[in-house]
Protein backbone atom coordinates (compact mmCIF):
# COMPACT_ATOMS: atom_id res chain seq x y z
CA UNK A 1 0.00 0.00 0.00
CA UNK A 2 1.30 3.34 -0.77
CA UNK A 3 1.43 6.20 1.75
CA UNK A 4 2.15 9.38 0.53
CA UNK A 5 4.81 11.52 3.12
CA UNK A 6 2.36 13.77 5.68
CA UNK A 7 -0.42 11.59 4.70
CA UNK A 8 -2.61 11.78 7.89
CA UNK A 9 -3.72 8.65 9.90
CA UNK A 10 -6.85 7.32 8.69
CA UNK A 11 -9.67 7.03 10.83
CA UNK A 12 -12.32 4.73 9.84
CA UNK A 13 -15.08 4.39 12.22
CA UNK A 14 -17.22 7.24 11.69
CA UNK A 15 -20.71 8.11 11.15
CA UNK A 16 -21.08 10.98 9.38
CA UNK A 17 -19.40 12.82 5.84
CA UNK A 18 -19.65 16.16 4.31
CA UNK A 19 -20.71 15.78 0.40
CA UNK A 20 -20.16 18.57 -1.38
CA UNK A 21 -21.14 19.02 -4.99
CA UNK A 22 -19.92 22.18 -7.62
CA UNK A 23 -22.96 24.31 -8.49
CA UNK A 24 -23.51 27.78 -9.82
CA UNK A 25 -21.53 26.93 -13.40
CA UNK A 26 -24.28 28.60 -15.38
CA UNK A 27 -23.31 31.60 -17.45
CA UNK A 28 -26.22 34.13 -18.93
CA UNK A 29 -28.30 32.08 -21.16
CA UNK A 30 -25.51 29.08 -20.79
CA UNK A 31 -26.96 26.56 -18.43
CA UNK A 32 -24.77 23.96 -16.79
CA UNK A 33 -25.35 21.50 -14.70
CA UNK A 34 -28.66 20.73 -12.48
CA UNK A 35 -28.54 22.50 -9.27
CA UNK A 36 -31.56 21.93 -8.44
CA UNK A 37 -32.23 18.50 -8.76
CA UNK A 38 -28.73 17.77 -6.93
CA UNK A 39 -29.50 19.90 -3.74
CA UNK A 40 -31.44 17.87 -1.90
CA UNK A 41 -28.51 14.85 -1.69
CA UNK A 42 -25.87 17.08 -0.55
CA UNK A 43 -24.76 18.88 2.20
CA UNK A 44 -22.44 21.49 0.91
CA UNK A 45 -22.27 23.24 -2.35
CA UNK A 46 -19.27 24.87 -4.14
CA UNK A 47 -20.30 27.90 -5.99
CA UNK A 48 -18.79 29.87 -8.40
CA UNK A 49 -18.10 33.06 -8.21
CA UNK A 50 -17.68 34.15 -11.93
CA UNK A 51 -14.19 33.71 -12.97
CA UNK A 52 -14.12 30.11 -14.57
CA UNK A 53 -18.05 30.30 -14.34
CA UNK A 54 -21.32 32.24 -13.12
CA UNK A 55 -22.86 35.35 -13.22
CA UNK A 56 -23.69 37.58 -10.50
CA UNK A 57 -27.77 36.24 -11.06
CA UNK A 58 -26.51 32.79 -10.88
CA UNK A 59 -24.27 33.69 -8.02
CA UNK A 60 -27.63 34.77 -6.05
CA UNK A 61 -30.06 32.25 -7.27
CA UNK A 62 -27.62 29.54 -6.34
CA UNK A 63 -27.03 30.88 -3.11
CA UNK A 64 -30.70 31.41 -2.59
CA UNK A 65 -31.05 27.79 -3.69
CA UNK A 66 -28.94 26.22 -1.43
CA UNK A 67 -30.35 28.33 1.53
CA UNK A 68 -33.62 26.65 0.71
CA UNK A 69 -32.27 23.46 0.88
CA UNK A 70 -30.01 23.72 4.33
CA UNK A 71 -27.04 23.26 2.56
CA UNK A 72 -23.94 25.07 3.45
CA UNK A 73 -22.34 27.62 1.11
CA UNK A 74 -18.74 27.67 -0.24
CA UNK A 75 -17.13 29.92 -2.84
CA UNK A 76 -15.16 28.03 -5.89
CA UNK A 77 -12.91 30.24 -6.65
CA UNK A 78 -11.04 29.63 -9.88
CA UNK A 79 -8.69 31.00 -12.80
CA UNK A 80 -10.28 33.74 -15.03
CA UNK A 81 -11.22 31.32 -17.92
CA UNK A 82 -14.59 31.25 -18.86
CA UNK A 83 -13.89 30.23 -22.33
CA UNK A 84 -11.97 27.18 -20.69
CA UNK A 85 -14.00 26.75 -17.70
CA UNK A 86 -11.28 27.13 -15.39
CA UNK A 87 -9.74 23.80 -16.30
CA UNK A 88 -6.42 25.22 -18.82
CA UNK A 89 -3.52 26.00 -16.26
CA UNK A 90 -1.80 29.87 -16.45
CA UNK A 91 1.06 30.92 -15.46
CA UNK A 92 0.32 33.13 -12.83
CA UNK A 93 2.49 34.15 -9.09
CA UNK A 94 1.35 33.75 -5.76
CA UNK A 95 0.65 36.92 -5.27
CA UNK A 96 -2.09 37.05 -8.58
CA UNK A 97 -3.25 33.77 -7.01
CA UNK A 98 -3.83 35.25 -4.07
CA UNK A 99 -5.88 38.76 -5.34
CA UNK A 100 -7.82 36.09 -7.46
CA UNK A 101 -9.40 34.14 -4.59
CA UNK A 102 -9.75 37.37 -2.40
CA UNK A 103 -11.51 38.79 -5.15
CA UNK A 104 -14.01 36.16 -5.75
CA UNK A 105 -14.89 35.27 -1.73
CA UNK A 106 -15.65 38.73 -1.12
CA UNK A 107 -17.85 38.87 -4.17
CA UNK A 108 -19.74 35.57 -2.94
CA UNK A 109 -19.36 36.61 0.58
CA UNK A 110 -21.21 39.76 -0.44
CA UNK A 111 -23.90 37.69 -2.16
CA UNK A 112 -24.79 35.09 0.64
CA UNK A 113 -25.13 38.17 2.78
CA UNK A 114 -27.75 39.82 0.92
CA UNK A 115 -29.71 36.40 0.83
CA UNK A 116 -29.35 35.90 4.67
CA UNK A 117 -26.49 33.73 4.40
CA UNK A 118 -22.59 33.45 5.31
CA UNK A 119 -19.67 31.13 3.92
CA UNK A 120 -19.03 27.94 5.40
CA UNK A 121 -16.18 26.95 3.21
CA UNK A 122 -13.50 27.52 0.67
CA UNK A 123 -12.60 25.37 -2.32
CA UNK A 124 -10.34 25.97 -5.59
CA UNK A 125 -11.93 25.17 -8.22
CA UNK A 126 -10.34 23.15 -11.73
CA UNK A 127 -6.64 24.13 -13.01
CA UNK A 128 -6.23 26.37 -9.95
CA UNK A 129 -6.99 23.65 -7.79
CA UNK A 130 -4.82 20.89 -9.04
CA UNK A 131 -2.06 23.65 -9.32
CA UNK A 132 -2.26 24.20 -6.37
CA UNK A 133 -1.26 21.02 -4.93
CA UNK A 134 1.42 21.09 -7.26
CA UNK A 135 2.85 24.04 -6.07
CA UNK A 136 3.36 24.71 -2.15
CA UNK A 137 3.73 28.69 -2.93
CA UNK A 138 0.46 28.48 -4.66
CA UNK A 139 -1.51 26.71 -1.84
CA UNK A 140 0.10 28.98 0.59
CA UNK A 141 -1.52 32.00 -1.39
CA UNK A 142 -4.52 30.21 -1.52
CA UNK A 143 -5.20 30.06 2.02
CA UNK A 144 -3.10 32.81 3.01
CA UNK A 145 -6.17 35.05 1.19
CA UNK A 146 -8.59 32.64 3.06
CA UNK A 147 -7.33 32.93 6.36
CA UNK A 148 -6.95 37.14 5.81
CA UNK A 149 -10.94 37.26 4.88
CA UNK A 150 -11.74 34.93 7.96
CA UNK A 151 -10.16 31.94 9.23
CA UNK A 152 -12.89 30.60 10.76
CA UNK A 153 -14.08 29.32 6.83
CA UNK A 154 -13.27 25.38 6.39
CA UNK A 155 -10.58 25.06 3.26
CA UNK A 156 -11.63 22.25 1.22
CA UNK A 157 -7.94 20.53 -0.18
CA UNK A 158 -7.33 17.33 -1.69
CA UNK A 159 -6.75 14.77 0.78
CA UNK A 160 -3.56 13.85 2.51
CA UNK A 161 -1.52 16.30 -0.26
CA UNK A 162 0.54 19.34 0.29
CA UNK A 163 -1.75 21.23 -0.23
CA UNK A 164 -3.92 19.79 3.07
CA UNK A 165 -0.51 20.67 4.85
CA UNK A 166 0.30 24.08 3.94
CA UNK A 167 -3.51 25.23 4.74
CA UNK A 168 -2.98 23.96 8.13
CA UNK A 169 0.16 25.61 8.06
CA UNK A 170 -1.35 28.68 7.39
CA UNK A 171 -4.08 28.25 10.52
CA UNK A 172 -7.18 27.10 8.59
CA UNK A 173 -9.29 24.00 9.24
CA UNK A 174 -8.56 21.43 6.83
CA UNK A 175 -11.59 19.54 5.51
CA UNK A 176 -9.69 16.38 3.13
CA UNK A 177 -11.20 16.08 -0.09
CA UNK A 178 -11.99 12.92 -1.86
CA UNK A 179 -13.59 12.31 -5.00
CA UNK A 180 -16.51 9.92 -5.71
CA UNK A 181 -16.34 10.74 -10.22
CA UNK A 182 -12.37 10.43 -10.63
CA UNK A 183 -10.00 8.19 -10.59
CA UNK A 184 -6.31 8.61 -8.66
CA UNK A 185 -3.16 8.17 -9.69
CA UNK A 186 -0.79 6.43 -7.26
CA UNK A 187 0.67 9.44 -5.38
CA UNK A 188 -2.99 9.89 -4.79
CA UNK A 189 -3.28 12.98 -7.53
CA UNK A 190 -6.45 12.84 -9.56
CA UNK A 191 -5.79 11.32 -12.95
CA UNK A 192 -5.64 14.33 -15.65
CA UNK A 193 -9.10 15.03 -17.33
CA UNK A 194 -6.91 14.70 -20.51
CA UNK A 195 -6.57 10.96 -19.77
CA UNK A 196 -10.03 8.78 -20.93
CA UNK A 197 -9.73 6.90 -17.34
CA UNK A 198 -10.15 10.37 -15.62
CA UNK A 199 -14.01 10.23 -14.64
CA UNK A 200 -15.66 7.31 -13.33
CA UNK A 201 -19.16 6.83 -15.24
CA UNK A 202 -20.51 3.86 -13.83
CA UNK A 203 -22.55 4.44 -10.69
CA UNK A 204 -21.57 0.92 -8.65
CA UNK A 205 -17.92 1.33 -9.39
CA UNK A 206 -18.06 5.14 -7.85
CA UNK A 207 -19.85 3.75 -4.81
CA UNK A 208 -17.47 1.13 -4.44
CA UNK A 209 -14.63 3.55 -4.75
CA UNK A 210 -16.66 6.04 -2.22
CA UNK A 211 -17.38 3.45 0.49
CA UNK A 212 -13.75 2.54 0.68
CA UNK A 213 -12.23 5.88 0.70
CA UNK A 214 -14.79 6.58 3.81
CA UNK A 215 -14.66 3.71 5.84
CA UNK A 216 -11.16 2.50 4.88
CA UNK A 217 -9.20 5.73 4.26
CA UNK A 218 -8.23 3.73 0.94
CA UNK A 219 -8.16 4.43 -2.52
CA UNK A 220 -7.51 2.08 -5.62
CA UNK A 221 -5.13 3.73 -8.21
CA UNK A 222 -5.49 3.15 -12.19
CA UNK A 223 -2.04 1.16 -11.81
CA UNK A 224 -4.10 -1.21 -8.84
CA UNK A 225 -1.94 0.11 -5.71
CA UNK A 226 -3.67 1.16 -2.58
CA UNK A 227 -3.05 4.84 -1.54
CA UNK A 228 -4.27 5.96 1.67
CA UNK A 229 -6.41 9.30 1.86
CA UNK A 230 -8.94 10.50 5.05
CA UNK A 231 -11.94 11.70 3.51
CA UNK A 232 -13.64 14.70 5.61
CA UNK A 233 -15.42 16.12 2.67
CA UNK A 234 -16.70 13.92 -0.70
CA UNK A 235 -17.00 15.60 -3.68
CA UNK A 236 -19.60 14.80 -7.01
CA UNK A 237 -18.94 17.17 -10.17
CA UNK A 238 -22.65 19.03 -10.61
CA UNK A 239 -21.40 19.49 -14.71
CA UNK A 240 -20.85 15.25 -15.18
CA UNK A 241 -23.31 13.85 -17.12
CA UNK A 242 -25.59 12.01 -14.57
CA UNK A 243 -24.92 14.06 -11.65
CA UNK A 244 -28.23 13.15 -9.60
CA UNK A 245 -28.28 9.45 -10.26
CA UNK A 246 -25.01 9.53 -8.62
CA UNK A 247 -26.03 11.95 -6.09
CA UNK A 248 -29.04 10.07 -5.10
CA UNK A 249 -27.05 6.68 -5.67
CA UNK A 250 -23.58 7.38 -3.40
CA UNK A 251 -25.98 9.20 -0.78
CA UNK A 252 -28.28 6.27 -0.17
CA UNK A 253 -25.55 4.03 -0.27
CA UNK A 254 -23.46 5.89 2.70
CA UNK A 255 -26.92 6.41 4.53
CA UNK A 256 -27.31 2.21 4.14
CA UNK A 257 -23.66 1.77 5.87
CA UNK A 258 -24.92 4.00 8.63
CA UNK A 259 -23.20 7.07 7.14
CA UNK A 260 -24.86 10.04 7.87
CA UNK A 261 -24.62 13.21 5.42
CA UNK A 262 -24.11 16.72 6.60
CA UNK A 263 -21.25 19.66 6.72
CA UNK A 264 -18.51 19.96 8.53
CA UNK A 265 -16.22 17.73 9.66
CA UNK A 266 -16.69 14.62 10.87
CA UNK A 267 -17.00 14.31 15.22
CA UNK A 268 -13.44 12.38 15.16
CA UNK A 269 -11.88 15.38 13.44
CA UNK A 270 -14.11 18.41 15.25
Amino acid sequence: MTTRPGASPVHQHRTSIDLNCDMGESFGPWVMGQDADILPFVSSANIACGFHAGDPGTMRRTVAAAIGSGVAIGAHPGLPDLAGFGRRNMDITPQQAYDLVVVQLGALAATAASQGGRLHHVKAHGALYNMAVRDPALARALAQAVHDIDASLLFYALASSGMARVASEVGLTVAHEVFADRSYQPDGSLTPRSRPDAMIDDLQASIRQVLRMVTEGRVTAVDGSDVEVRADTLCIHGDQPGAVVFARGIRAALEEAGIGVRAGLPASRQ
